[in-house]
C-alpha cells in the first residue's frame, strides 16, 4: 500500500482531462468569433456524434437534463399516460417525466448489474405505458433487444439515457443507438466534456425538427415570421466554445474508454477479494463495462457514512450513489409518494459510493485508495 504525505493533493472522484489541442480548438471559435449556439462548430459537433453513435441526427443543447425534457415532451404526454423508468438513477429522469404530466412507474434494478431488465419492467406494464425510459448505469449497457421487442409488440415507445455509456456496445452496436431517441450529457465527469452540455440523437426526421424548434423558443421556421409562437419552447442551445470542445474530445473516445476501462479492471483485481463489499459486473454477454465511475457496495452490517469519512480523512473524496427515486421527498407533492419496496435499488442506494475515477489517475493511487478502503471496512 503507498503511503501519502500531508504535502500531497486529496484525490478527487473525478476531474476533466484537457489536452493543448482541446483548448485550442475553444481558442479557434473565438477567433472566428463563433460564440453562441448557431455556428459551424455546434452543427460539426452533431454531425460528428451522431455518425460516431450511428444516429442520423443530432441535436446539441445545454445539458443532458434538457436532453431528456424535449425527448419527452416530444412524445406529447397527457395526464395519465406512464412512462417506466429505474428507480436507481439520476434524479433528471424523474424531474423531466413529471414535467410532461405523465406519471413515473419505477422499477427496481439487478442485483449484479445496478441495470433495469426485462424481468424488472415487464410487471409494471399497463395499458397506458407510453415509454420505457432505459437508463444504462455507470457504463454498463442495458440488455436491449428484450426491452425493444417489448416495445414493438405493445406500441411502447423506447427512449435511451445513455449519459453514462459513451462509447458503450450493445452487441457491438453503440447504446445511443436504439429506439426512439437518446440523450446524453457531457458535464465535466463524464467521458466526452463540453464542461456543460448534451446532445439529442434520432433516426426520425420529424421528431429532430421538432426538437430543434423546441431547444430554440419554438421559433417558426423559415419563411414564417420569426417571433411568432405556436408552442412554449426552451431556451437551451448549446454554445459554439462548448461544441469545439466536445468535438475535439470525441476524437479521443476509443482511447478514453479503454483507459477508463482499465481503471475500473484494476480496481476489480485490487478489491476482488475484500470481504464486506461487491461490485458492478465487468462485462455481461452482450457489453463491457466502461466504467464512467467505479462504485462499491458494502454489506449492510457496514455504516457506509463512517466508511467514506475515513477515506476522506486519508485525503480520498467519494460520492453516494444515486437515491432511489421512488423514495424521493418531491413525490408528496403529485401524490405518488406511496411505493411499493424496491429492495435492490433501496440497497445499492444506501449502501453504495463510487471511488476517484479519472484520466491520469495513478496506478499507485488506486493501490493506496484500494488499501485505505480495506483498512476502513475493519
Amino acid at each position: 500500500m503507498k503511503i501519502r504525505n500531508s504535502s500531497q493533493k486529496r484525490i478527487p472522484v473525478s476531474q476533466p482531462t484537457l489536452t493543448a489541442e482541446d483548448k485550442a480548438a475553444v481558442l479557434n471559435c473565438l477567433d472566428l468569433n463563433y460564440v453562441s449556439g448557431d455556428s459551424p462548430a455546434v452543427a460539426t459537433f452533431e454531425e460528428n456524434f451522431a455518425m460516431v453513435t450511428g444516429r442520423k441526427y443530432g441535436i446539441a443543447v445545454a445539458n443532458g437534463s434538457a436532453a431528456l425534457d424535449v425527448v419527452l415532451h416530444g412524445l406529447n404526454l397527457e395526464i395519465g399516460d406512464e412512462v417506466i423508468v429505474p428507480s436507481f438513477t439520476i434524479a433528471s429522469c424523474l424531474f423531466a417525466i413529471l414535467r410532461t404530466g405523465a406519471k413515473p412507474v419505477f422499477v427496481d434494478v439487478e442485483e449484479e448489474t445496478w441495470n433495469m431488465s426485462i424481468d424488472t419492467i415487464l410487471p409494471k406494464v399497463t395499458e397506458s405505458t407510453r415509454a420505457i425510459l432505459v437508463v444504462h448505469i455507470y457504463g454498463l449497457s442495458v440488455d436491449m433487444d428484450p426491452i425493444l421487442q417489448l416495445g414493438q409488440e405493445r406500441s411502447i415507445e423506447i427512449i435511451e439515457d445513455s449519459a453514462e455509456a459513451h462509447g458503450v456496445s450493445y452487441k457491438g452496436k453503440s447504446c445511443g443507438s436504439f429506439g426512439l431517441a437518446s440523450t446524453f450529457s457531457f458535464y465535466a465527469n463524464k467521458a466526452i466534456t463540453s464542461g456543460e452540455g448534451g446532445m439529442v440523437l434520432t433516426d426520425e426526421v420529424e421528431l429532430a425538427k421538432r426538437i430543434r424548434s423546441l431547444r430554440n423558443l419554438s421559433f417558426a421556421a423559415p419563411p414564417a415570421r420569426r417571433f411568432v409562437h405556436e408552442e412554449i419552447g426552451w431556451n437551451i442551445r448549446l454554445s459554439s466554445m462548448q461544441a469545439a470542445l466536445g468535438n475535439s474530445q470525441l476524437k479521443r473516445l476509443p482511447e478514453i474508454v479503454n483507459e477508463k476501462r482499465e481503471i475500473g479492471l484494476k480496481y476489480h483485481r485490487s478489491l476482488a477479494n475484500c470481504d464486506g463489499l461487491r461490485m458492478q459486473l465487468t462485462e455481461t454477454d452482450y457489453s463491457k463495462n466502461m466504467y464512467w465511475v467505479v462504485g462499491v457496495v458494502l454489506d449492510k452490517t457496514i455504516n457506509t457514512q463512517i466508511v467514506m469519512s475515513k477515506l476522506s480523512d486519508k485525503g480520498i473524496d467519494t460520492r453516494p450513489f444515486f437515491y432511489p427515486l421512488h423514495k424521493q421527498p418531491l413525490l408528496k407533492k403529485y401524490q405518488l409518494d406511496v411505493q411499493e419496496s424496491l429492495p435492490t435499488s433501496e440497497l445499492i442506494g444506501s449502501q453504495g459510493f463510487y471511488l476517484p475515477s479519472f484520466l491520469g489517475l495513478s496506478e499507485d493511487d488506486i493501490g493506496y485508495i484500494c488499501g485505505e478502503l480495506v483498512e476502513s471496512l475493519v
